[in-house]
């Protein structure tokens, strides 16, 4: 049995990784005035960052379309057994929306499965890395999506944007509206839960925002994969995963960068740290 694994690019995946699994990436957009460019594809992360620093035009996103999704799906039916969708979280795009409207435009019998990840970045990378890998493994259709569905509950994330103004310049702000208003040099911790962005607490300095991203991974207990994302601070981002390399082999430890469509809301300056936890034996 073939299943094949589509996410988006809002996953962070390096493109050698996604190549080596057979992962398909669909690219987002983003936008700087009326000019569209493919995540990734079209404009890379360091021209990105210089662009959302110095442009006056502060860039817009979009999902894939429906047709984007459709093609990909037509294209892997050709030789897969089923097809399973994992994207972003359905409260920060509409991804979701269109890889589901794509499914039911699809003339063909392969079975295909949309699933809403409930999150963003390599924590959605983390769940369409394991289940490619499941998928080479030769587990079914239903056996992959019971493991991913187990990964969505048992991935953590904690981190700090340098600023919330890009969060709510592009909307995507959620729960973390409260904490408007009332920061000045304070590091804002913010968690992803229940697919939309929370405020746990803030710290005053960046070295103790970098302590208390460690200690959160530290007090998850037995781990399986850890996660390390920056934006624009690969050196911090090196020194916080050699940093958890005490708790964990450090092989196992992934350092990805966002790229511009989920740089549009982050920023700069941007770190989050992220783990899967070990079930219990």
């Amino acid at each position: 049995m073939v299943i094949k694994i589509v996410t988006d690019s809002t996953a962070d995946l390096p493109p050698s990784v996604a190549e080596e699994l057979g992962i398909t990436v669909v690219p987002l957009y983003v936008r700087f005035g009326d000019k569209l460019y493919r995540d990734r594809i079209d404009i890379s992360e360091d021209e990105f960052y210089d662009r959302l620093v110095h442009d006056p035009i502060h860039p817009g996103t979009s999902q894939p379309t429906p047709n984007d999704f459709a093609f990909v799906y037509r294209k892997l039916a050709e030789e897969a057994d089923g097809i399973i969708s994992i994207h972003i979280s359905s409260k920060l795009s509409g991804t979701c929306d269109s890889a589901s409207s794509a499914k039911q435009i699809v003339d063909s019998s392969c079975p295909i499965e949309v699933v809403d990840s409930l999150w963003t970045s390599i924590a959605l990378g983390l769940i369409a890395i394991k289940a490619a890998a499941g998928a080479r493994a030769g587990k079914g259709m239903q056996e992959l999506l019971d493991e991913v569905n187990s990964l969505i509950q048992n991935i953590h994330y904690l981190g700090f944007f340098d600023t919330l103004k890009y969060l709510q310049l592009g909307g995507r702000i959620g729960k973390a509206q409260s904490l408007l208003g009332s920061l000045l040099n304070v590091k804002p911790l913010l968690t992803l839960k229940e697919g939309e962005f929370h405020p746990v607490g803030r710290v005053r300095t960046f070295s103790k925002a970098k302590d208390r991203l460690f200690e959160f991974v530290k007090a998850g207990g037995k781990l399986d994969d850890v996660l390390v994302i920056h934006s624009t601070t690969p050196d911090e981002a090196e020194a916080m995963a050699d940093r958890l390399g005490s708790l964990i082999d450090r092989e196992k430890i992934i350092i990805a960068r966002l790229g511009p469509v989920l740089g549009v809301h982050a920023g700069p300056g941007t770190l989050f740290v992220g783990y899967l936890s070990r079930k219990s034996d």
